[in-house]
Formats: C-alpha cells, sequence, structure tokens
C-alpha cells in the first residue's frame, strides 16, 4: 500500500522539491499551500492532492488534514516546512508582526502537529518531520524573532519525541544551512525604522553580508533528499543537518564555547 506524506508550505523552494521527489518514489503526496493556484506544476502530476492550507488558520488546517485522509486513505508522514523569517532590530518590529512571526512558525506548527497527532495515534504510526535551521542552533544579529522561533521547534520537537514514541511516532528536526530558494526574498521579512540610527550601521552590515551567507548556497534538492531519509530511515536519530555549511557550523556549536563562537559571528559581521 502506498504511504502518504502531508508537507506544508510546498508552494516552492524545499515544500515543492519534496513533494516532487516523494512522488519520484511513488508516494501519495498531500500538497498544502496558501495558494492552491501556485500549485499547478504539482497537481498535474499522478497521487498528488494539491489543496490549502494556512497554517495561520485553523478551520483550513483541519480541512487538509481530513481532505488528505479522505483521498488517500491515512497519512504517514508530516512535515512542517512552512515558515518565513523575520530579521531587523527588535524595536523596529510593531507587536502584530512579533506575534506573525511566532504564529507561522510555531503556534502554526503544533496546530498541525495537532491536527494530525489523533490520526497517527489511532493508527500507531507515523513520523513527523520538522524543519528548523541552523538558525536553531546558533544566531545572528537583527534575528531575535526567527531565531527565538527555530530555538522553539527544536524544544518543542525534542521534548514531543518522547511522549509520541510510546504509541510508534517518531519525530524528526531537519537543519539546513543557506539553501538556494527564495527566503532571501519572499521568505526574508526585514524590519527597519532609519530613525533609529544607533542600528543602522548594523543593519547596513547585516545586510551586506546576508548575500555573502547564500553565495555557495545547496539546492533545496540537498534538504528534499535529507527529508526522504529521516522520513524512511526506519530509526530513532532525533537531528539531520543538510548542506555542506550546517554540518559544519554545528560541528563547531558542538565544539566552541559561547564566547569563541559568538565572537566568531561578530567578527562576520564586523562588530
Amino acid at each position: 500500500m502506498k504511504k502518504t506524506i502531508l508537507i506544508t508550505g510546498a508552494s516552492s523552494g524545499i515544500g515543492k522539491k519534496t513533494a516532487q521527489l516523494f512522488h519520484l518514489n511513488g508516494w501519495n503526496v498531500v500538497a498544502t499551500m496558501r495558494n492552491p493556484e501556485t500549485g499547478v506544476e504539482l497537481a498535474a502530476l499522478e497521487n498528488v492532492l494539491v489543496t490549502r492550507l494556512d497554517v495561520l488558520d485553523p478551520a483550513s488546517i483541519d480541512a487538509a488534514v481530513n481532505e488528505a485522509i479522505a483521498t488517500f486513505g491515512s497519512i504517514d508522514v508530516l512535515l512542517n516546512n512552512a515558515g518565513y523569517g523575520a530579521y531587523g532590530p527588535l524595536e523596529a518590529f510593531s507587536r502584530e508582526n512579533v506575534v506573525r512571526q511566532f504564529d507561522t512558525n510555531v503556534i502554526g506548527l503544533l496546530d498541525v502537529t495537532r491536527a494530525v497527532l489523533p490520526h497517527f495515534r489511532q493508527q500507531r504510526s507515523g513520523v513527523i518531520v520538522n524543519i528548523s535551521s541552523i538558525g536553531g542552533k546558533i544566531t545572528f544579529p537583527l534575528g531575535a524573532l526567527y531565531h527565538g522561533t527555530k530555538f522553539a521547534v527544536e524544544g518543542i520537537s525534542e521534548s514531543l519525541s518522547f511522549e509520541l514514541e510510546q504509541f510508534g511516532v517518531k519525530v524528526k528536526i531537519v537543519e539546513p544551512g543557506a539553501i538556494a530558494t527564495d527566503f532571501v526574498g519572499r521568505s526574508l521579512d526585514f524590519s527597519n525604522d532609519e530613525t533609529m540610527t544607533e542600528y543602522q550601521p548594523l543593519v547596513t552590515r547585516f545586510l551586506g553580508s546576508v548575500g555573502n551567507m547564500f553565495q555557495n548556497a545547496s539546492p533545496a534538492t540537498v534538504v528534499a533528499e535529507v527529508i526522504y531519509e529521516a522520513a524512511t530511515d526506519g530509526t530513532s536519530q532525533l537531528r539531520y543537518t543538510a548542506g555542506e555549511d550546517a554540518r559544519e557550523i554545528i560541528a563547531n556549536r558542538k565544539q566552541l564555547d559561547d564566547a569563541t563562537l559568538m565572537g566568531a559571528i561578530k567578527s562576520q559581521f564586523a562588530l
């Protein structure tokens, strides 16, 4: 019997490449996105259901999960991929933008997971793959909101693995490095207030460095392959890195003390 994966944020980038890879490997794919009309390419594939799911809209989450089960009979893997990165001085964000970042990257992930868990519990199996980031292990300047959400994803995932293991559900965390997607464009939400002059030198240096960080970015297919491994390897391994830079950065995080690591990041941004 074919297995089924439900993917959030499948309209582009990592989500889309993952949908294509699982389809290629004979899976049923539920490719969810805020605007299903952008998923025409995926919808043309056999055994791919493109449907609306906005992680900020609980009714759309429940509807997508129910449609997935009605269409394919079960869900075997949930990929929580939807998200974006809010960067900028904390003072430059409205409270509304602060809440939106956490609602999308954290509360949305929790809501989707909660919607799928009764099904996983009933069938006593399932895999949850949560997309974190190297930004869930280390931080860069001006990323308090984004890094806060990814550190949260790490903690949520690790704790969930204890409580779900008892009925056969595995939790996996995938930590990509710099990936050649539209993160710097569509998925990067930069806030700044030029009247806060004290922050402007740092803002200038940060914006000048972001492009360099993505010069040797891995293609999204690299992350899709790691997601496929995490979903299918049958192990209880919790964390997976994706990309050479991610492996190097996370190895440094394990080996270096805070002062040394933060000193290296400061020098990268000429702080």
